[in-house]
């Protein structure tokens, strides 16, 4: 009895086993699945380099093929085919009618050994700026990663390029250039990082450029630990009580009473004695903390002759673009 039930079993098995096969066959016995996820979302285009491998059709296998600029390919018995736009699955199963002419069910991989006709262009403060290709759908977060990440010095906005052709950017505040043929917007790098504003974390598109500028400073000079400037790197401003902290505090001969923000004007920064600001009231509390901006110079002096005030700003001024930054 259990010999029975042993051979019924191994006899079901090999039906089942008979009939996936033919299943398969059937379905997708004329195209192998051998891309990836990633190739199998890719758009072909101009200038990428495939290799094609068709089973028992050595005219074709493992040779390298280049789309031309209109978007054709050339391959032997299959002749001349419009691939651009195409994904590589529409591509094998083009290929598998084709060659099904000469040889019974061809087996195809398509392999994309060159991605060339998606380039996207990202400058600026990230490891390694330059052209990329995007290889498939892509946001921005994926583009920036892709070109080794932001820099300590990036600024907290990016700028992406797009040509109109290819779209108005889906971003608020998104504007023409001044010829009319690109639209332009700023991201908030913090927000899509942190996924505060996942909106924003648009998709790339060929062609676009991203533009991650260095962040501005603010200067912290005088009589602090360590003078320098303050990278506004995730933020367009600052607190007064922080940027001193990172300023390592202030010296024995601090005057914090006698403190100056020194502002850029449409004329350029100051050389005026500045706005006074009683640094000591801020950091014992009692009174109301300031937020210093791009370019601002945070002076605090020590305890000098008031005639001299004007002469200790004017220093600070002229050394403010050459102190070590520090974030």
């Amino acid at each position: 009895m259990n010999k029975y039930f042993y051979h019924l079993i191994l006899i079901s098995g090999l039906s089942a086993s008979l009939v996936g096969a033919e299943s398969v066959h059937s379905l997708g016995g004329q195209v192998s699945a051998s891309a990836g996820s990633q190739e199998s979302a890719y758009l072909l285009g101009p200038e990428d380099q495939l290799v094609v491998h068709v089973v028992d059709l050595e005219d074709v296998s493992d040779k390298p093929f280049r789309v031309d600029p209109n978007g054709f390919i050339d391959l032997p018995l299959a002749g001349r085919l419009q691939v651009a736009g195409l994904p590589v699955e529409q591509l094998r199963n083009l290929l598998a009618a084709r060659l099904a002419k000469f040889i019974d069910s061809p087996q195809i991989t398509i392999n994309v050994l060159e991605y060339r006709s998606e380039p996207v262009s990202i400058l600026g403060e990230v490891t390694s700026p330059g052209v990329h290709q995007l290889q498939g759908p892509k946001r921005l977060i994926d583009v920036i990663s892709a070109a080794g990440g932001l820099k300590p010095d990036a600024g907290p906005r990016l700028t992406i390029t797009r040509q109109l052709k290819a779209g108005v950017l889906p971003l608020p505040g998104a504007h023409p250039d001044s010829s009319g043929q690109f639209t332009i917007a700023d991201v908030s790098l913090e927000k899509i990082t942190s996924g505060q504003n996942p909106q924003e974390n648009i998709e790339v598109r060929a062609n676009d450029v991203l533009s991650v500028p260095r962040a501005s400073l603010v200067y912290v000079v005088g009589e602090v630990k360590k003078a320098g400037g303050v990278s506004l790197t995730s933020q367009e401003s600052i607190s007064l009580i922080r940027a001193v902290s990172l300023a390592e505090g202030l010296t024995h001969d601090a005057a914090p009473k006698k403190a100056r923000i020194l502002r850029a004007s449409s004329e350029g920064l100051s050389e005026s004695a500045g706005t006074p600001v009683d640094l000591a009231e801020i950091l014992s509390g009692k009174a109301p903390d300031l937020q210093l901006r791009a370019n601002d110079v945070l002076f605090i002096p020590n305890n000098v002759p008031a005639s001299a005030m004007k002469r200790a700003a004017e220093a600070a001024v002229q050394i403010a673009t050459g102190v070590v930054i520090f974030h």
